[in-house]
Formats: structure tokens, sequence, C-alpha cells
């Protein structure tokens, strides 16, 4: 009988699905759900952009302002470029 409790605690302590195991794959499933919401807010934040595109014109002239360097008829561009520092025109 006490061969019999040993074999059985050996099988649940070192053998296939030990609690060695299940606590690793509890771990594993723990860190794969916190991937998972991640990823999860990233695809939100991407949707809410995808329909801010879909359905506003602002969002879509932003970006070709930004992105694109386009301006509206009858804009006027100004570019500003700054002029040498006091220290690289005396180098």
């Amino acid at each position: 009988m006490s061969i019999l409790l040993l074999l059985l605690q050996f099988k649940l302590w070192f053998g296939d699905a030990s609690v060695r195991d299940v606590l690793s794959l509890k771990q594993t499933v723990q860190e794969q759900q916190v991937k998972n919401d991640q990823i999860k807010q990233r695809n939100a934040v991407l949707a809410a952009e995808v329909e801010d595109l879909k359905t506003g014109l602002e969002a879509i002239e932003e970006r070709a302002r930004s992105e694109l360097g386009m301006i509206k008829k009858d804009e006027t561009f100004i570019h500003i470029v700054e002029g040498e520092s006091e220290e690289s025109r005396s180098k």
C-alpha cells in the first residue's frame, strides 16, 4: 500500500501533468493574457484611427498636411529656416 502511495506521489510531483507542469502552464497562460491585452489595446487604437479616417475629413486633412506636406488652395506655405548659431560660425 505504501509503495502505491509513493508511486502516486511521485507521479503527482514529477510525472506528466505534474504540479510543476501545471504551475508552469499557468504562468505561460498569464503571460500570454498580458500580451493579448496589449495587442487588444493597440488594435482598439488602430480601429479608432481607421474609423476616424473613414468618417472624418479632418483626420485625412491632418495626415495630408503632416505626412505629405500638402496645403489648401489659396494658402501660403512658409518654411522657417533657423540661422547658424554663434558656435557654428566661429568654427
